[in-house]
Formats: C-alpha cells, structure tokens, sequence
C-alpha cells in the first residue's frame, strides 16, 4: 500500500518527491515505491457563490441583500483548477493508497485549503501532518520522521473556517449593497475598509493641519552649545517677541550648571525577523512593496530554501532549535559575512531569553538561515538585498549589547533652563554586524512634540563639567522652523499600525494593501500611499462601524483564541451574520451620493456617454459607464525600454516634481531618470559594458580595422 502526500504547489510537491525517491513523472503527481505526491494549486476548493444556492443571485439586486446561507456554507471545485482537483480525487480513492499526509503550508490558509479539498473527495480515513519551517531535505525528512495526527489541527482549521466564512459574508454582502445602491463599481470588506479608514483619517489630519512658524534658541557657550526647553520639555517658541524678549535678558550673562547626569546605557540587540517587521524593512531601506518582499522571500525559502518558513508572526525561536544555531551560522559565514560571523564560531554562542523564548512562539518562530551552503551568486539583486537583512540580523543575535557613556547636563540663567547631551561609545557590540548602515529607525507618525526635540538636540562631545559650573554665553543663536503635517503612511508605517490595531495577518496584509490599489481607492506615489477620490468617497459611503479597526481587530483576536480552543465558532459566525444585515440595511438606508472621480473629457463614439479612466496592469484604458454599452480603448503612454525587474513588462517614463522618472504600473516600482531621460547607469553596469567593448573581433570591430587589414594585405 502507499501513501499519497498532498503539497499546496507543484514547485513543493517536486522537491517533497526528490527526497522521497518519487521519481515516476505522472500528469498531475510524483510516483515512488512508497509515496505518491501530488499538489493543489493553492485553492482547489472554495466557498460556492450565492448563484450555486439560487439562480436569481446570479443578477445582482440590494433587494436580494444580505444573503446568508443557511446552516453549512457549501463548497464547489474552482472552475480554473478543476483538472487538478480531479486528479487529487481519483488518488484519493486509488484502492492502493491507505493514507494520506497534508503537507501544505503549515499556517492557518494551508490548513483550511487541505481540508476543503478532504471534504469535498470525501475522504473519510484518518490522516497525518506534516509541520516543517523550513525546505531544506534535512528539514523534510526530519518532518516525516515526526508526522503529527491531523486531528491535532483542528482547531486551527475552525479558525480559518471561520475567517473565510466571515469575509464571505461581509465582503460579498456589503460590496454588493454598494455596487447596487450607488451604480459603481464599489468594494468593502472587514479588513480592507478598516485599514482605508486609516489613510484616510490620516488624509484628513494633513487637511486640516494649519502650519505654524515657530523658533528655538541655542546658548552658544564656547566649549558647547545649549539648547533651551520650556517646563514640558518642548523647545519651539511660537511668539517672536517671547524670543526676543529671552535674547535680551539673556545677553551678557553667565549660566550655571545645576545638573550633570553619567549613565552607561546598553541597546541590546534588535529581536529576529518575522514577516510584517521585515516587510518594514524593506520598504524602508529599500523601497519593496509588503508584496514584493513576500514574493521574494517566498523563492529563498521555496527556491533556494535559505530562509525558514515566512508567514510567521513571530520574532522569538523555540528551545528545539537551540542545538541547529551553531551549524546554521557556520552556513552563514561565507563571503560578505565572514568576518563577523566566523568570530562568533570559535566559542560557544550567547543564546538569551531575548532569542529562544517558547512562550512567545506560536505555529512558527522567527525567520532565520537554514544550513543550507549560501551561494550568492545564484541569487537576484533583490534576493541578496532581503537575503542580507535576514541574515545580518541572525547574526546580531549573538553579539554583546551596545554600550555608552551618556552625559545629561541642565543648566540655569536669567530664570531659564537649558539642556545638553553627549554620548560616547564603549563597546559597539551587535551594531559592527551592520557597520555605517545600521539606521535606528523612529516612528514616522509620531505626534509626542518633546520627544521629536530630544530627537533634534543635537549630540557633541562635552567638556569636563560638574555641578556648580558657570559659563559665559557669549551669543544667543535663533533658528526658524514650521511645524509639519502628519507624514502620508509608506506602507513600512501602514504595516505598523495594522500590525498594532490586529488587522489582517503577517500572510494578509500585503494582499490587502495590493487589493486597495488594484481596486482604485488608494494609489503609489513614490513611496507614499494617497486615497484616491474613489476611496475618499467610498469610505464615507460605509458604515462607521466597519471603518475603524477596533471591530476588526475584535474578530481577529476570536479567531486567535478559537485557533488555540479558547473560543467556539458559532458564536462567532452568529455575531458576523447579525453584523452583514446591520451594514446592509444601513447601505439601504443611505441618502448619500456617489460620483465616479476619474471622468476623462472623451465621449464613447457608440452613446455618446463620458468614459471613465481606469487603471490596469497593462496602463491606462477609457471604458463607457453605460450599462448597454461595452465600449472601451486603451489610452497611449509613453513607454521605456527598461523593463521591470520584478515582472518584467516595459516601465512607463512620468514627470515628477523633480523630474522625469520610469514606473511599473502594475508593480508599483519606480527608478530615476537623469536630465536627458536616461536611468543611470551603475558601476556595476557600466562594468559590464566596457569589457563588452573591449573586446575585440577576429577581423576587426570597425569599417577603419577592415580598411587598414585590406591594406596591409596588398602592401
């Protein structure tokens, strides 16, 4: 009898086949002596839509609305994957095959997408499951050596049951009601409307923010400088004539030191990598999208399996793992990383509470190296970037604390207090494993007015002083400044805040970013997110309820506790359902207006209608509103020949404020262009082009080699 293992993708299913010794290529499976692998592809089976229970859904009405299923949600075999889903079910019931192992992601989504498969085949024997972090042939084999009963995830499965149910009955509900009541295309859901709410709210703050000019004043002392700060530590003065006022007291004085404060302090290092804190990263540093960053984090871990498992919402490892950190750093330290990590393998590693901690481990640990050998050159550019904060960041783990000395000097004059500070480093402890890179990244959105003045204070190095000190000052020094509006979310910030307010998941969120922009109600610009007018308007259409994240947050943390057998699932669903016809009817009830926000100045040439100008992956195109009418035609840009690096489609030149700059539509990246409209080119690549032309052809590059050859010849 054999075994048949069910992987979530073929590119797994293959590399689960190799080390299994299931060589015989089949369509649609892997064939061994022992196990047969097959795959999904991603979702095989998904929630039927309101058509299969009754045909008069199939046109769209708000009177129809809400539609609730009664009992069980049905399921039905995905048309696009339908070939697949019929081989995984003739395997199934092989009269050969005696079990079954899951080896889809080992996540809330793979566990849901296995399961919805068991049930639609009926398969009705008992099953295993494999749960690995890693792709690695060392991590597949340990896995199958310690299969796990299915039924230990059951729980898990209830969860994800619960989650695809309720955006069902959410999203389907609401995004109907809205289409139909206001004759546009409109989309709401429980995650996505919420996570708009809060661009727009913070749209809002820059709107209605009035500029102030403001002053600080600075003591210059000779030895240092001071830096004056009123009674809540803030050291703007918005009154000219106040600063005027201090200036003239002031001058001609002496300060006294009344307080001078020594402090070692220690930074320890950063926690590891999981998903979101990475996604941050990397749009910080480098400008990746959530998505693009998962995109390529996914082939290091599937691909060159160099990484452990992503969709992780852990920063901490678990104490099984304590024994593989020496042979993963061994792995790491090649090339680039040897000198920082090679140190660190000649005694033994510094493993802290603030590394391996299994109470704050959930399904899976941080993101790590495998001790897969590193080969950087079979990387992508955009694989050794992400490569390198991952295992950077590993390898900090291991280094001492950072260590200063810290000085906070206070000092009095004319009834005024004034402040210092300097710093000077012990020990740079983890921060060598970074260099001149490490950046500490602060908050952008942070609003706290004395702790952006202690940011701006600037540090020196001070002289010997102590308490009882005077000095003279021998000028004031004025400098001018506005205060600033909230800065627009990058998606680093906006993954900050839905992290904190428990919108989505680490395996969620960039999908639920992508689905903003794809959707229109929020577009790219540079590195900042901006609402569109469709999405201004779309979020004062919905419900107040289900624009702030507070309810949402509220049903993630029940599907967490029903993951983990402290909630029950019906309970739950009952609260979505009374929550769908509790936004429906407030839909149907409301008065407002819609206006389409992208009407271009072009009739349709069949009705005569204004077109609107819509967005795709392929550009920009001009589609007829008319319901009778399907006119459309797509829109002329201008296009490079660069191409994407990411999906590899021409890049599309724009003007920007500083100049003409190349943009991927459908990706969202953007590369600069010189004064003459041309990328720039790297000296990596320039490289590369003059050993192109340097060399040289048997018979001469040139019409001038051939002359001169011909020449030579007849001489």
């Amino acid at each position: 009898m054999k075994k048949l293992v069910l992987a979530e993708k073929p590119s797994v299913a293959r590399e689960i086949a190799r080390v299994l010794g299931s060589n015989q290529k089949q369509k649609g499976y892997l064939e061994g002596p022992q196990y047969i692998v097959t795959w999904a592809l991603g979702h095989l089976v998904g929630l039927a839509e309101p058509e299969d229970y009754d045909n008069k859904y199939q046109k769209w009405n708000l009177e129809d609305l809400p539609i609730l299923p009664p009992g069980s949600m049905k399921l039905k075999v995905l048309r696009e994957s339908a070939q697949q889903y019929k081989t995984v079910q003739h395997l199934m019931k092989r009269q050969d095959v005696d079990s079954l192992i899951v080896a889809t992601d080992a996540a809330r989504e793979g566990e849901l997408l296995a399961r919805w498969i068991i049930q639609m085949a009926k398969w009705n024997k008992p099953f295993q499951r494999l749960w690995i972090s890693s792709q690695t042939d060392k991590a597949i084999k340990e896995g199958f050596a310690k299969l796990r009963p299915g039924k230990e995830f059951d729980r898990l499965y209830e969860a994800a049951r619960c989650r695809a149910e309720a955006d069902w009955m959410i999203g389907l509900n609401i995004t109907r009601a809205l289409t139909c009541k206001f004759d546009a295309q409109l989309s709401a859901g429980r995650v996505q409307t919420p996570t708009l709410g809060m661009i727009m709210q913070r749209e809002q703050d820059i709107r209605n923010f009035r500029s102030q000019d403001y002053r600080t004043l600075q003591l210059d002392l000779g030895t240092l400088q001071m830096q004056w700060r009123g009674k809540q530590g803030d050291g703007r003065i918005f009154d000219a004539e106040v600063v005027q006022g201090m200036q003239n007291k002031l001058e001609g004085k002496k300060v006294q030191i009344t307080q001078v404060k020594k402090s070692e302090k220690q930074e320890p290092h950063p926690l590891a990598y999981d998903l979101t804190e990475l996604q941050r990263d990397a749009n910080r540093r480098f400008g990746f999208s959530a998505k693009h960053t998962s995109n390529v984090l996914q082939k290091l871990y599937e691909q060159h399996k160099l990484v452990t498992y992503p969709r992780t919402d852990s920063r901490y490892l678990s104490s099984d793992m304590t024994d593989t950190l020496q042979e993963r750093l061994a792995s790491v330290a090649v090339g680039p990383y040897a000198s920082i990590a090679r140190p660190l393998l000649r005694g033994k590693l510094n493993i802290s509470r603030r590394i391996v901690d299994d109470s704050k481990v959930s399904d899976h640990h941080a993101i790590i190296p495998t001790e897969q050998t590193l080969l950087l050159n079979t990387l992508t550019a955009d694989e050794r970037k992400l490569y390198d904060l991952i295992a950077r960041r590993f390898i900090s783990l291991f280094y001492p604390a950072a260590r200063y000395d810290t000085v906070q000097v206070v000092a009095q004059a004319a009834d005024e207090q004034f402040h210092a500070r300097g710093v000077t480093v012990k020990d740079s402890g983890w921060k060598v494993v970074y260099g001149d890179q490490w950046e500490d990244d602060e908050e952008e959105e942070s609003s706290d007015a004395s702790k952006a003045q202690e940011r701006q204070t600037a540090i020196q190095t001070l002289p010997e002083l102590k308490q009882g000190d005077t000095l003279m000052i021998r000028r004031t020094l004025v400098q001018n400044g506005r205060t600033m509006p909230p800065k627009r979310y990058t998606e680093a910030a906006l993954l900050s805040q839905m992290e904190k307010h428990g919108l989505g998941t680490p395996a969620t969120r960039a999908d639920i970013i992508e689905k903003l922009v794809s959707s229109d109600t929020i577009e790219r610009q540079g590195n900042h997110l901006h609402p569109t007018g469709k999405g201004t308007q779309l979020i004062e259409l919905v419900s107040p309820e289900l624009r702030t994240p507070e309810l949402t947050a509220k049903w993630e943390s029940e599907l967490e506790k029903i993951a983990r057998g402290q909630g029950q699932p019906g309970p739950f669903l009952q609260g979505i359902r009374q929550m769908a016809e509790s936004l429906v009817s407030g839909v149907k009830q409301n008065d407002a207006h819609y206006k389409p926000h992208n009407v271009s100045n072009s009739h349709c040439p069949d009705c005569g209608t204004r077109m609107l100008e819509k967005k795709s992956k392929r550009g920009t195109f001009l589609v007829c509103p008319s319901e009778d009418c399907s006119y459309r035609r797509t829109t002329s840009k201008q296009l490079s020949n660069r191409r994407c690096p990411q999906c590899h489609k021409k890049m599309e030149i724009k003007d920007g404020k500083a100049g003409k700059y190349i943009q991927c539509l459908g990706c969202g990246i953007t590369e600069k262009l010189n004064k003459d409209g041309v990328k720039p080119v790297n000296k990596r690549e320039q490289q590369k082009l003059v050993k192109q032309f340097e060399k040289k052809e048997e018979f001469g590059s040139s019409l001038g080699d051939l002359l001169k050859a011909a020449l030579e010849k007849k001489e």
